[in-house]
């Protein structure tokens, strides 16, 4: 008797044909879109294009390891190694997936851009800033990469601190778009460094965060953070420099310094003793002990925590109560409350700032961010 069987492959070869055809299309086009962004979707993001990329033209990394101390290449190489067999058709199309999702994303950024939000401050890319009702809000707007602060943040966290201390606002409030207040210093920023200039790096890295962490000692009116998810590293160690502390009940804050062969900034070393006890400190900036909203309340790092549920409406409301307080008032208070201390303050960030540098250029700091690296790349 006849049999249909041998019609089966024939179709099947005619599918995958055009589905090769289809994916090879996407992926050119993918391309050509790719040219057309105008953000840069960051180093993350573009390590997996380059992975896809490489996967889907010439199949599993057959390059050579690269030395532990270049960054840039051993970052490349795991991207692309971790991709292991997967095929060049799938690599194509989740190349070609990605490249979709960016355009999109930023296809629905720029739609919001066209209606600013009102009082909106010009000349942002990692903030969003506005002046509205008497308060100068400084929101941390880097989202996907849960805020992590690179060099281009920290210089607009310095100039938005310094517009906040001249204009009109009779408060300033500081906190963070979407789950996270920030996950703290973005470790890309050793990334892109090779051996020969990681002693200049080191060097700017101390005169920029040396600089920062100035405009909180020297801010002139009541400086309020606004903690809406956990917090890491300098973000949680300037808040003993911030006037009042609100945080969410889904808050955490962290400073694995120790971790990552670093130590303490943001005037900690000297303020968290102060604030929560030597012993208490210890644990947390020597030990790297993450502590709960309601532990950090407890120690006298945060004012007062909030159910996440009301969070927002509760804070801003009393905000919008503080801002309508006599403004020349509560900048005089404020300076009589900081006066004696920032002399002291000033000299605390000085030396932090260069025992960091010299923490950035010891190899135990350099073997902790290269683990760092390796260890996220496995995920």
């Amino acid at each position: 008797r006849p049999t249909q069987a041998v019609c089966v492959p024939v179709i099947h070869l005619h599918m995958t044909a055009a589905t090769m055809q289809v994916s090879q299309k996407d992926f050119q086009r993918a391309q050509e879109q790719l040219k057309l962004l105008r953000k840069d979707p960051g180093n993350e993001t573009k390590l997996k294009l380059y992975a896809l990329f490489k996967q889907a033209t010439e199949g599993p990394c057959n390059a050579p390891k690269p030395g532990m101390l270049d960054f840039v290449k051993k970052a490349k190489w795991d991207a692309w190694n971790s991709l292991g067999n997967l095929s060049q058709d799938d690599a194509r199309q989740k190349y070609a997936e990605l490249i979709s999702s960016l355009v999109s994303a930023e296809s629905a950024s720029q739609k919001k851009e066209t209606s600013p939000e009102e009082g909106r401050h010009d000349g942002y890319e990692t903030l969003i800033v506005t002046t509205k009702n008497n308060i100068t809000k400084i929101m941390f707007n880097r989202p996907d990469r849960k805020n992590a602060i690179n060099h281009q943040m920290y210089r607009e966290i310095i100039k938005a601190l310094e517009e906040a201390g001249k204009n009109d606002s009779t408060i300033a409030v500081i906190t963070g778009n979407g789950d996270y207040y920030s996950s703290g210093n973005d470790l890309n920023n050793f990334a892109n460094v090779q051996p020969g200039e990681m002693e200049k790096m080191a060097k700017d890295g101390a005169v920029l965060l040396k600089e920062f962490v100035g405009h909180f000692i020297d801010f002139p009116k009541p400086l309020i953070a606004v903690v809406n998810g956990p917090a890491i590293g300098i973000c949680v160690t300037v808040l003993g420099l911030c006037d009042l502390v609100y945080a969410s009940d889904r808050a955490t804050f962290h400073s694995p310094f120790s971790q990552l062969g670093q130590s303490p900034e943001g005037c900690s070393s000297y303020l968290f003793p102060k604030i929560m006890g030597l012993a208490k400190a210890s644990e947390m900036l020597l030990f790297n002990k993450k502590l709960t909203a309601a532990e950090a309340c407890a120690q006298g790092l945060v004012t007062e925590v909030f159910p996440d549920s009301s969070f927002q409406k509760e804070v801003w409301a009393r905000l919008q109560a503080y801002a309508s307080l006599p403004k020349n008032s509560l900048a005089v208070s404020k300076q009589l409350l900081r006066s004696m201390e920032k002399e002291k303050l000033h000299a605390v960030n000085s030396r932090e700032c260069e025992v960091l540098t010299e923490r950035w250029l010891s190899d135990e700091c350099v073997n902790a961010i290269v683990s760092f690296f390796q260890k996220k790349s496995k995920l």
